[in-house]
This record gives structure tokens, C-alpha cells and sequence, in this order.
């Protein structure tokens, strides 16, 4: 999935220019020297966090989940979620064994802890340096804010710019998950004749939508789990930075992007046609992938409105 390293990039982008040049901006002089060591106390001071996360991803979204779902099913020889490649030892025996689908399984789900717990780590990075930037400005005499006003515009700006990449990015992953567990569980053949049948199937009377089965999603709570962590930092985010920046025209088309995605992720398989709503959210949200601050789009208005005046 090309998300997850995508996010990873971002995280990392936005960590390095935190560390050695946007925190430079904001902090007085004879606290320079030490930018580096107080941000990398703020970091260790989220360590529990850190570790909490840890046994979570790997305890229960890891080893009970894949107990729970992949390897009592494969043991007992029935479960009760779609077949899919996890399965795939129950429906075609003959091109897999059950011990090798347990292995697989359990190597599937390792790694699928391992990219949790660094895109989770990466959310609390992301809610470090917001933190840290209010901790800043609230350490800061009225005169070092008059002075450095516009540096922390410039620099929130470009911290929510990346907060809001990271946010588009994690509602993508939760959305293909969401989207991955409805199309096992109906009757589509093919993800992309199911997506288009749904487009169709408001303009007739054989919604395919409907014809979901009733087998269980346990992706669901993951790709939910994900979406409110994500917007949790991004809503932190635009309530710290928004505040502190003249920004506001911005922050609302971000907010704006993100509600539409979200609503387009929780309809996902709800009613006949939601594919068309999904649709138009994800082109809006690549979109602000390449120009976060919508400037080409503001551009626009502003000269359509300069033109008419």
C-alpha cells in the first residue's frame, strides 16, 4: 500500500524541519543552543505513551486478533469472516495447508503490528510537536510573540500543512481496509465491477450493495480505530495552531476536506451509490494532498473576485 510510506515520508519530513529549523524560529536566542536536547526531552516524556501503544498494537490488534480470526477459524475449520487469503487453506486445501496458513497468518499479522505501532508512533510525534509549539509560544513574554509573530504563522502553517497530509493519508489506509472487508463480505466478483456496479446502482433497481453477506468485519474496528486517532491529532492540531495563526480560511478547507472524507469512509456500504460520494471526497483530498493550502485554489477566487470588482 502506497499510504503507509507515504505517511511514514511525511512524519519524517515534518519531524526533521521541526527539529532544525521551524523550533529555531520560535525560541529566543540564548535557548538555541539547546533546541535539540529540550525536544528530544519532549519526545522521551511521551515514552509511556509510546509504550502503551506497543502492547496494544501488538497484544490485542496483533496476537488476540489473529488467534481470534485467523487461527481458531483454520484449527476449527470454519469462521465466520469472508474467505479471503487468510482462509484460503479451508476453501483450496490443495494450494495451501492449514499449518502453512498458520505460519503465514502469523507473519501477515506481525508485520501488520509493526506498520500499527510506527504509524500510531508517528500520530504521537505529530501531537509532540503541536505540543510543543503551544508550549513555546505560552513560554514566550508579550514581546518575544510581537516579535516572532509572523515566524509562528509561518511555521504553524507549515506544521498544519503536514498534519493535514498525514491526516489524508490516514484516512486512505482506513478507507482501502473498510473498503477491502465490504467487498469480501458481498457478491461481487471484482472490487472495481462492484465499485462501478454501486455507481449504477442508484439509476436502477439491482443495487448491488445489498447483496452483502453476513459474515463479520473485524476490519472495520481497525480502520475505525485509525480514522479516530487520526482526526483526533488533526483536530488538536487545528484547535492549537489555527488559534495562534492567521490562518483561518485555510484551516476551514482543511476541516472541510477532512469531515467529507470521514463521511465518506463511515458510508462506505451503507446505501446503494455511496461509492459516488467516496468518489468525490477522495478527488477533493488528493487534491489537497499536492496543494495542502488550497493557494492555487484561492488564487483563483481571489482574481475572479479582483476581476469583477
Amino acid at each position: 500500500m502506497v499510504f503507509m510510506p507515504l505517511f511514514f515520508a511525511i512524519v519524517a519530513e515534518l519531524l526533521v524541519f521541526w527539529k532544525y529549523e521551524g523550533r529555531l524560529h520560535l525560541v529566543a536566542h540564548p535557548d538555541r543552543m539547546d533546541s535539540s536536547d529540550t525536544w528530544a526531552r519532549n519526545v522521551e516524556a511521551s515514552s509511556c505513551t509510546f509504550w502503551a501503544v506497543f502492547l496494544i498494537c501488538f497484544l490485542f490488534a496483533g496476537v488476540f486478533q489473529w488467534i481470534g480470526v485467523r487461527l481458531l477459524p483454520l484449527v476449527q475449520g470454519a469462521g465466520s469472516i469472508a474467505p479471503d487469503w487468510g482462509s484460503l487453506a479451508l476453501v483450496q486445501p490443495e494450494v495451501i495447508s492449514v499449518p502453512e496458513e498458520i505460519v503465514f497468518t502469523g507473519f501477515a499479522y506481525f508485520y501488520m503490528c509493526v506498520c500499527f505501532y510506527v504509524f500510531f508512533a508517528g500520530l504521537i510525534l505529530l501531537y509532540t510537536v503541536v505540543q510543543d509549539f503551544e508550549k513555546i509560544l505560552a513560554g514566550s513574554d508579550d514581546k518575544q510573540k510581537a516579535e516572532h509573530q509572523h515566524e509562528a504563522n509561518t511555521v504553524g502553517a507549515r506544521v498544519m500543512r503536514g498534519i493535514f497530509r498525514c491526516t489524508v493519508l490516514g484516512i486512505f489506509i482506513a478507507i482501502c481496509m473498510k473498503l477491502q472487508s465490504t467487498y469480501l463480505a458481498s457478491s461481487g466478483t471484482n472490487i472495481v465491477r462492484w465499485l462501478v456496479g454501486d455507481m449504477t446502482s442508484i439509476f436502477n433497481t439491482g443495487d448491488e450493495i445489498h447483496s452483502l453477506t453476513d459474515y463479520s468485519a473485524p476490519n472495520h474496528f481497525s480502520s475505525l480505530l485509525i480514522v479516530l486517532a487520526t482526526v483526533f491529532v488533526f483536530l488538536y492540531g487545528a484547535s492549537r495552531l489555527g488559534a495562534s495563526g492567521q490562518f483561518h480560511v485555510l484551516m476551514g478547507m482543511m476541516v472541510t476536506t477532512v469531515a467529507i472524507l470521514v463521511a465518506s469512509y463511515l458510508l462506505i456500504g451503507v446505501f446503494a451509490g455511496f461509492s459516488i460520494l467516496l468518489s468525490v471526497a477522495v478527488l477533493i483530498a488528493i487534491y489537497g494532498l499536492f496543494d495542502p493550502g488550497f493557494e492555487t485554489w484561492n488564487a483563483v477566487e481571489q482574481r475572479d473576485s479582483q476581476s469583477v470588482s
